[in-house]
């Protein structure tokens, strides 16, 4: 087998694509030949050693990736070799084999196609657990998606207007804004020309008829929190999904008094460990979802396992819209 490995977790340069010994399944694993993987902002992190979860040296980064399973460990009875699987490890998708926990394996229905299957576990999960879990959304609320052109926030649209949510789109650019659009957004906001505090709270107030959201759901921290979180509507749920602008904000909170509102945490890694069951019991529903037309993963585009280094900087210009997708 070949993998992209990680010797010195000092960044992207550091990666060396090298001929390995093709491991072998041990007890509740499999070995998956990979089809996809998909480029998420902690495969960034974790290249830089700056993801909460610092694996063991050398490693091979890729956390989300699909293919067909090769060989099952001892244990293993709910999978055979031959099948399709999607699964969400942490690492070991870069590559063009990997052994993965059996139970961390998605099965795949005929017509998932691997592309599909390698970008849709960490985003609709996550996008899932945030609007219908943590944020108890209702038909007919509205739902302000910050960074809505990313991964989660394209799974977040798709989720909210299936659930029956009137969504807001923000976005950097006009383009990306049109995707929104494009997938189910009833309105956009490009705040980029919208950068200033008190004109982003306008162009909120103004797409909400002055009430404000009622759900906002935030991947992205940073400067527009603050601003987005003093236009939400009373009993508002503000999610805190991820920071992928950087900054870690700090929230004033007198505004949850003044609002009645609450700031709502999103972990979906640990929900899905402390809570397996209704963690599965999503799952099989977004794969209806997905079955039914509801939801489907937003491509940017697919790119060569080879040219991971230039994927990773294709991320990290913030052009990508939806998914980037490494594929075998």
């Amino acid at each position: 087998m070949h993998a992209w490995l990680c010797e010195n977790p000092v960044g992207v340069d550091a990666l060396t694509w090298k001929e390995l010994p093709t491991p072998q399944p041990g007890q509740g694993e499999v070995l998956i030949r990979i089809e996809a993987a998909s480029l998420n902002f902690p495969d960034l992190l974790i290249v830089q050693n700056k993801y909460q979860m610092k694996p063991a040296l050398p490693f091979v980064p890729g956390s989300e990736y699909a293919g067909v399973v090769e060989a099952v460990g001892e244990g293993v009875s709910h999978l055979q070799a031959g099948q399709r699987v999607a699964c969400l490890s942490g690492t070991g998708g870069f590559g063009t084999h990997t052994v993965a926990p059996a139970a961390l394996c998605m099965p795949l229905p005929a017509g998932f196609p691997a592309v599909d299957a390698a970008a849709f576990i960490m985003i609709y999960a996550t996008s899932h657990h945030a609007l219908v879990d943590r944020a108890q959304l209702k038909a007919g609320e509205t739902v302000l998606v910050l960074g809505a052109a990313g991964g989660v926030g394209t799974a977040a649209i798709q989720i909210a207007k299936a659930m029956g949510a009137r969504v807001i789109a923000a976005a950097s650019t006009d383009e990306k804004c049109a995707l929104c659009r494009s997938i189910g957004a009833d309105a956009t906001i490009n705040y980029t020309t919208h950068a200033l505090p008190n004109a982003f709270r306008d162009a909120v107030k103004a797409a909400t008829d002055g009430k404000g959201p009622d759900v906002i759901y935030d991947p992205v921290g940073g400067d527009f929190a603050e601003p987005a979180f003093r236009s939400i509507a009373w009993r508002g749920r503000y999610l805190v999904v991820g920071f992928a602008s950087g900054p870690i904000p700090s929230l004033p909170l007198n505004l949850t008094l003044l609002k009645g509102a609450s700031i709502v945490g999103v972990f979906w890694g640990d929900f899905s460990r402390r809570e397996p069951k209704a963690n599965a019991a999503m799952m099989a529903e977004l794969a209806g979802w997905y079955a039914q037309g509801k939801v489907k993963p937003v491509i940017d585009r697919t790119m060569p396992m080879a040219e991971l280094k230039a994927a990773y900087a294709h991320m990290g210009s913030r052009g990508v819209m939806g998914k980037l997708v490494m594929v075998n």
